[in-house]
């Protein structure tokens, strides 16, 4: 069926919109274990581009399971199409000349790699939000840590699905030294010396 698709050239391109917008779109895609902090740091870093004039949207893992990928489990092909889908919206989002912040577990390297080449090396901030596992499950704001132990949720990362770090994250984000805004304006820091360049 691909085969008789043919891309549709647009006149109003990612450079126009980009600069009617006055910012470069990029993503910054956050990564880490469920509990780490990647929403609350998302919402901050959201919040503080807005109140500088920035055009933003936060793709956010729950959310957008609640709708886009609904249909989707949490098996390991499940979170390869999850992730997939949400590349592929980032990067539309990217060519409306927007800031894209996503707060995914985004699990496995290779998953990440993939939405780095949808989106484009030069668009891609990988953020690794680095809270280990025992403050995640300390924290576990919505109490699945504490089921997935008690085996009533099968596959959830970090118990019975791995985690594969990032190798070499444009940002680490320690959350046990760094708070939300300190986080927020360390990637804010690292956004203003990427586009100055």
């Amino acid at each position: 069926m691909s085969e008789n698709l043919i891309a549709h050239s647009q006149t109003v391109n990612i450079k126009r919109r980009s600069a009617i917008k006055n910012q470069r779109p990029i993503v910054i895609w956050l990564t880490g274990l469920s509990g780490a902090g990647k929403s609350s740091i998302a919402n901050a870093l959201e919040l503080a581009l807005c109140d500088a004039g920035r055009h933003t949207y936060l793709l956010d893992g729950d959310n957008v399971r609640l709708g886009l990928c609904q249909d989707l489990g949490f098996s390991d092909a499940d979170r390869v199409e999850n992730i997939r889908r949400i590349s592929e919206v980032a990067k539309l989002f990217t060519d409306a000349g927007l800031i894209v912040i996503t707060a995914f577990i985004s699990p496995f390297i290779r998953d990440r790699a993939l939405a780095r080449d949808v989106i484009g090396e030069e668009s891609f901030i990988e953020v690794f939000i680095d809270t280990p596992l025992s403050e995640c499950e300390r924290r576990d704001p919505k109490g699945l840590y504490k089921k997935a132990r008690e085996g009533l949720i099968k596959n959830f990362t970090g118990i019975d699905s791995s985690y594969e770090p990032p190798l070499s994250p444009h940002i680490r984000i320690n959350t046990l030294e760094d708070d939300l805004e300190a986080a927020a304006q360390r990637i804010i820091d690292f956004i203003n010396k990427q586009q100055s360049k």
